[in-house]
């Protein structure tokens, strides 16, 4: 894209857990399990120890596949001549879809008690979804600012 953007987004997930929470959730977590574990040991009920041991792995394993779904994002840019959106999937791997803003409709799904549900993009009969990992207030904040980027690319 040799033109200047008229609208650039960066969409990641929101973890409402940061890296040095986790940390000290890990440790007190950690802890107070593995305490049990060795008092459960000592009093021979090692069954009850091997669960605490399968539960201390359950917990850390969903926050590790929590935290790799996290690294997931796209990036959007519009410019007067095209509109591309690159998908970055958590391991990594990019896609890259361009469309032409002419003939590109920002579509959104929305109930009344919840908000944006749902925003898509469709062109020429090829459906593109974006941004379905947003929270609701992220989704509407975007919809308005890319919604009014890919209304203001059509005038040019």
């Amino acid at each position: 894209m040799n033109e200047k953007p008229i609208f650039e987004a960066f969409l990641t997930p929101h973890r409402s857990l940061e890296r040095r929470g986790f940390t000290v959730f890990a440790i007190i977590v950690g802890s107070l399990l593995m305490a049990h574990i060795v008092i459960f040991l000592i009093a021979k009920a090692w069954p009850v120890a091997m669960f605490l041991g399968a539960d201390l792995i359950l917990i850390f394993g969903a926050f590790w596949l929590n935290y790799r779904a996290g690294r997931e994002r796209e990036e959007i840019v519009v410019s007067r001549l095209e509109l591309k959106v690159s998908k970055v999937s958590p391991s990594g791997r990019r896609k890259e879809r361009l469309f032409n803003p002419i003939w590109t409709k920002f579509m959104v799904d929305r109930k009344e008690d919840i908000g944006i549900t749902d925003m898509k993009l469709r062109s020429k009969g090829d459906d593109l979804r974006i941004g379905s990992f947003l929270n609701p207030d992220d989704r509407e904040s975007f919809a308005r600012a890319f919604g009014g980027a890919l209304a203001t690319a059509k005038r040019r």
